[in-house]
């Protein structure tokens, strides 16, 4: 009985080490905002699993031609990818973090708290309709 038990320990030990040998890491690729907190979940999910992520900060549009090319197992974009490109590359997209975007102006002639921006304003500037300062909407 004992034998046996030893046995079980051993194959099972053996399967466990050869488990940890096989397993290979996880590579991922694209935009910079995110790799601050993906360098937390990897380093948490390494202490959790034993298998590593590495993340290559190379700009979202690396990470879309590697997710494409299947030299990453993930890749990263700022930006949301087309439901056609979606389609086309066998891909399926999802929020992994959220993050914001503060407008921050220096002009001349304007003492700081003058110029307020309106968020109509704000969406207008991002979207190309004003594109300059001396916009009605803004002076």
């Amino acid at each position: 009985m004992k034998r046996a038990f030893l046995k079980t320990v051993a194959v099972t030990l053996a399967s466990l080490a050869m488990g940890s040998a096989f397993a290979a890491d996880i590579t991922g690729a694209g935009a910079t905002f995110p790799f601050p907190i993906y360098a937390k979940w990897a380093e948490a999910y390494k202490k959790e699993t034993g298998t590593g992520m590495n993340y290559q900060s190379i700009g979202s549009s690396g990470g879309i031609r590697q997710i494409r090319t299947k030299t990453v197992a993930f890749g990263a974009t700022d930006a949301p990818v087309s439901g056609a490109d979606l389609e086309k590359d066998g891909m399926v997209q999802f929020p992994a973090i959220i993050g914001g975007t503060v407008p921050v102006i220096h002009l001349e002639g304007f003492k700081p708290g003058e110029l307020r921006i309106s968020a109509g304003a704000l969406a207008e500037i991002y979207l190309g309709k004003i594109a300059k300062w001396n916009d009605a909407k803004l002076v």
